[in-house]
């Protein structure tokens, strides 16, 4: 240190060398052009990058925003809540590949070995793929539901065993909520099969029994005629229930089906009015005909006892009129025993 000290203090000359050299390097190195065109070119790369993976991402925003506001007419992503579900996951989506994309590119410009980076994601996705496989499943066959509309909240529908009313469809799980109350959480990677209850209109279908005594064409009538307004009555049913006629018959009744189409999952409340409608009918009918009888029972009886009375009067007067009847017996006695003694006395 003491040597170097010497040196410097007894030769300023090329200390004064040094520092112009470093100087000039300084100089050179602000001078140069080749330099700055290159970092220039580079800056102009890269916020061309920028700018053209943010117009990517506002293009393809747009794209998907009026892609799935034409759908939103149909029944496909009626559901406001599914389609901001959708849209978002779309575009986050979009978002992490264009931004990913752009890093790679940036890291191109500053002359890095993506070759490195690119397996090491790799291995790290292909880990990731493999130690969350059920979750990947799970989340994209609930991406593809709710992107096909396969269900939406508040349909009934049954997928294996589980049948119920939804009350959430995500991304990884759906919730069902069954008739009695239970509430199933199902993983989307395992609805294979899925039936829909509440897509279609559905037909209610109702069987009427009736005794072989009574007549098939009052039987009809008295059905349609108890089925008349129903569609105004109940919210279920759509229109006025086709009568179809005799189904089955048997010795000792036959059954009438009546066929009537409803709204979605609403077939058993349909059944139900339209069983409600025919039975008053039949209760209806039942208490008429019983009180028609009774009536005619009473009449009969009336008429009977009036027959009897007349009866009885016409056989008095008869019995009044003859001589030999049985009211001038006593007057034959009495004119007998008159006759008996005077024949006594006359002998004496």
């Amino acid at each position: 240190m003491k040597d170097w000290y010497l040196d410097v203090a007894t030769d300023p000359q090329e200390v004064l060398k040094q520092a112009l050299g470093f100087r000039d390097k300084i100089w050179q190195w602000f001078t140069d052009i080749d330099m700055w065109m290159n970092v220039l070119f580079s800056g102009l790369r890269l916020l061309i990058i920028f700018i053209l993976t943010r117009i990517i991402i506002k293009v393809v925003y747009n794209v998907i925003d009026r892609s799935l506001q034409r759908k939103t007419g149909g029944r496909m992503l009626s559901n406001t809540r599914r389609f901001t579900t959708v849209g978002e996951l779309l575009k986050n989506v979009v978002t992490v590949i264009c931004n990913f994309v752009m890093i790679l590119l940036v890291l191109s410009e500053f002359h890095f070995d993506l070759a490195p980076l690119l397996a090491g994601a790799g291995v790290l996705g292909l880990a990731i793929g493999f130690g969350a496989q059920s979750l990947v499943k799970d989340v994209i066959t609930g991406f593809f539901i709710i992107l096909e509309d396969q269900f939406a909240v508040g349909d009934v529908i049954q997928t294996g065993t589980f049948k119920g009313t939804v009350e959430l469809i995500g991304l990884r799980t759906t919730r069902l909520l069954s008739h009695t109350g239970e509430v199933f959480i199902i993983p989307n990677g395992s609805i294979l099969n899925v039936t829909n209850y509440s897509i279609a209109n559905a037909l209610a279908v109702v069987d009427v029994p009736v005794k072989m005594e009574r007549s098939l064409e009052s039987t009809l009538g008295l059905i349609a005629e108890a089925l008349k307004g129903i569609e105004e009555r109940s919210e279920s049913v759509l229109a006025y229930p086709n009568v179809l006629g005799v189904q089955s018959m048997s010795t000792a009744e036959y059954v009438v089906r009546v066929a009537a189409s409803c709204q979605p999952n609403a077939r058993e409340a349909a059944e139900r009015q339209i069983q409600n409608d025919i039975k008053q009918a039949l209760e209806k009918q039942s208490a008429q005909e019983a009180a028609r009888a009774e009536q005619e029972a009473r009449e009969a009886a009336e008429a009977e006892a009036r027959a009897a009375a007349e009866m009885r009067a016409a056989e008095g007067g008869l019995e009044a009129d003859e001589p030999g009847g049985a009211s001038s017996a006593p007057s034959r006695q009495v004119a007998a025993a008159q006759e008996e003694e005077r024949g006594k006395n006359s002998g004496t």
